[in-house]
């Protein structure tokens, strides 16, 4: 068997599931934080598991340039390198071929791409893809594919998505099943409905062990990405992971949670924390503004995060106005807490049936706003 997968309570197409795997299970809805090059910037294993992380997410292109997939798996492997004993899924390395690679040229055998760190040049194929996250013992390995640009053209669109099936039918036939381990493939086909239903099918030829959405959050706007969600959402089995990539925001989680999707991953509650930019129940906090520099309140009076407990938003913005490391690991931290916690609570609202009552409640303090200290 692959990896497992249990529905243990539902509410609408919501749903909260418990993921069984090689290293170890996480409940969804899970948020998965993004450790690029095996490490989440700023913090260490035993703070993301303070924070509630489960699950997260590594990078085969960075690892594969530095320090090699060949070296990490002499050292163990991904997690093991970095000491996380948890699952690790990791990205096939295509989106950041396509996003960072300089002087790389697209075919149908692979990316043919010179690296940006120091100009040797690689060719990555769906098949070295799967064979360097092999190397690396990604707990779930994910197809190379294309991400398709915004905008483009129906026909574009079509004319890539149909290249990502083909690369992830090659995919599953180099990938290697072992117990507790598993593959996923990427449904494209940009904001078209019917390419998208196209590539599911595709997809549910191939039989993938769950099934993630590529290609969102990348210029169309909210309305238009939860739209394509939850569409694609609905043509896909109800009794496999379903992985929303790149989104987001916490109010963009919450709603494709609603609508069914069990995984996510994003950049933004890590690299927002470095550039002091902090979420919260009330909505997102600039601690850089100088209304903060006075201020000694938490960040987050109903969060228990250590930022929240220990240090005050005056104190905070000092940190990032002098820009002290400490203030990017401290608001990283807080930011990471607080996408467990939502996560925890779409958890819990789903099991009492409360789903679409917490979408509310959520949105509304959401829109309230941060500028002024809640009333008593």
């Amino acid at each position: 068997m692959s990896i497992g997968f249990k529905i243990e309570s539902s509410d609408g197409a919501a749903r909260v599931a418990k993921v069984t795997t090689h290293h170890g299970n996480y409940m969804t809805p899970a948020f998965m934080p993004v450790g690029t090059a095996a490490t989440v910037k700023g913090m260490t294993p035993e703070a993301l598991s303070r924070c509630g992380v489960q699950v997260l997410l590594a990078n085969t292109y960075h690892l594969m340039l530095r320090p090699g997939a060949g070296r990490v798996a002499r050292l163990g492997g991904v997690g093991k390198m970095m000491s996380w004993p948890g699952p690790v899924l990791t990205d096939s390395g295509g989106y950041q071929v396509m996003s960072l690679a300089k002087l790389r040229n697209l075919s149908e055998e692979g990316v043919d791409f010179q690296s940006h760190i120091d100009g040797d040049r690689y060719m990555l194929s769906p098949e070295k893809s799967v064979s360097l996250q092999h190397d690396l013992n990604s707990t779930i390995t994910m197809v190379l594919d294309e991400c398709t640009p915004f905008p483009a053209s129906e026909n574009e669109a079509a004319t890539s998505m149909r290249l990502s099936m083909r690369w992830a039918k090659r995919c599953k036939q180099k990938y290697s099943t072992r117990p507790g381990y598993g593959i996923f493939g990427i449904v494209q086909g940009g904001m078209y409905p019917d390419l998208r239903a196209e590539s599911v099918e595709s997809l549910l030829e191939v039989n993938f062990d769950g099934y993630a959405i590529g290609g969102l959050a990348v210029g169309e706007g909210a309305q238009l990405m939860r739209d394509i969600t939850a569409h694609t959402v609905s043509l896909l089995p109800t009794h496999k992971p379903r992985y929303l990539m790149g989104v987001g925001r916490p109010v963009d989680l919450v709603e494709a949670a609603a609508a069914g999707c069990d995984m996510f991953d994003c950049v933004l509650p890590t690299r927002s924390g470095r550039n002091g930019q902090c979420f919260t129940s009330r909505g997102v906090v600039n601690i850089r503004n100088s209304r903060h520099k006075d201020d000694p309140r938490s960040l987050d009076e109903t969060c228990s995060c250590p930022t929240c407990l220990g240090y005050s938003r005056a104190y905070l913005h000092h940190l990032i106005q002098a820009k002290e490391m400490l203030g990017g690991v401290l608001l990283t931290w807080h930011n990471l807490f607080h996408y467990q916690t939502v996560m925890a609570d779409i958890r819990s609202a789903i099991g009492s049936g409360q789903m679409q009552k917490f979408r509310e409640d959520f949105a509304r303090c959401q829109l309230q706003g941060d500028i002024d200290p809640p009333e008593d």
